[in-house]
């Protein structure tokens, strides 16, 4: 890649279009679970469920992977940009 072409504004820009959204709450709640369910069930604590729901934080693509399958859902229908 030539680094005296990159536009940096340009690629900061397209960067904070790509922030990972979620529909975890719809999910979880359309399954009648609290968050303290959903994070028993994926192994991680409820303060991590509530933090990907609030969009604070993304979770790894393991933890991921393991939400679809607890909440029986699609990745691209739990996680969009």
């Amino acid at each position: 890649m030539d680094l005296e072409r990159l536009d940096m504004k340009k690629l900061v820009s397209d960067e904070e279009k790509l922030v990972l959204k979620n529909r975890l709450k719809e999910a979880r709640v359309s399954l009648k679970l609290s968050q303290a369910d959903l994070a028993r069930m994926a192994g991680v604590s409820r303060n991590t469920i509530s933090a990907i729901e609030n969009g604070q934080f993304n979770p790894t693509a393991r933890l991921a992977f393991i939400l679809c399958i607890v909440l029986k859902t699609k990745f691209e229908d739990l996680f969009y940009f």
